[in-house]
């Protein structure tokens, strides 16, 4: 990443300011891992912040981050203008806002994101779901995944490339904790994270990003990103 900002397993992030900012509490700290000057302005507050209130400490500005996204999330114009459909802020960041949120600044400028409902899955597909997060995950490109009960999907959390190959972690925010994002209980459906268990739909990188190369915008895969192909952030 391009902030010194780090969330590895065992680290203790930033918590979500209100019951239903679970969403943009994650899409601010996926800023904050990419963005340094943003990062330092929520931890420091040093530097000027044009797209959010004044705050006195760094809770009060991560709260008052947390709303700006919402704002963008929600609303008929997501960030960069982009046409969204609007989502009532009292269930929360809808999918699709989010993955405009991700795209607009919340990762590595260039990173194409998708949605994938994966409720459905089996084991053996959720497993599959689970690879592909580890070989789409990078650092600047995390993916959301949101999970619930057997009905519906209640939370989100952010998911982030762990130490090691075939590893993940995860944020909570409820609780600021990083954990390991297991496989087996990935597939399980037993993620006991928050008090939820099923995965429900991933925002996750597509695997390409596009990049500029002499006016043109083209894409990269994420085999060439891994061996050595890469773009500003």
């Amino acid at each position: 990443m391009s902030s010194g900002y780090r969330l590895r397993s065992g680290d203790v992030g930033p918590v979500q300011q209100s019951p239903v900012t679970c969403g943009s509490a994650c899409l601010t700290v996926a800023r904050m891992l990419v963005n340094p000057a943003f990062a330092r302005w929520i931890t420091t507050g040093e530097g000027p912040r044009g797209d959010a209130p004044p705050a006195a400490t760094e809770q009060e500005r991560f709260a008052a981050y947390e709303r700006v996204v919402m704002g963008r999330t929600n609303r008929l114009y997501a960030g960069g203008g982009r046409l969204n459909v609007p989502w009532p802020r009292a269930l929360g960041t809808p999918p699709w806002g989010a993955r405009k949120e991700l795209e607009y600044g919340a990762s590595r400028r260039g990173t194409d994101y998708e949605l994938r409902a994966v409720r459905p899955l089996t084991k053996g597909g959720l497993r599959d779901a689970h690879a592909r997060l580890v070989e789409v995950v990078a650092d600047g490109e995390p993916a959301l995944l949101y999970i619930g009960n057997g009905l519906l999907p209640r939370h989100v959390t952010l998911v982030l490339p762990g130490d090691g190959d075939s590893v993940l972690d995860v944020y909570d925010p409820a609780s600021g904790q990083v954990t390991l994002l297991d496989q087996e209980r990935f597939a399980r459906r037993a993620l006991r994270i928050a008090g939820w268990d099923v995965p429900w739909i991933t925002v996750q990188p597509n695997g390409t990003r596009k990049v500029q190369a002499f006016g043109f915008s083209t894409g990269i895969s994420s085999a060439s990103r891994t061996s050595g192909v890469s773009a500003s952030a």
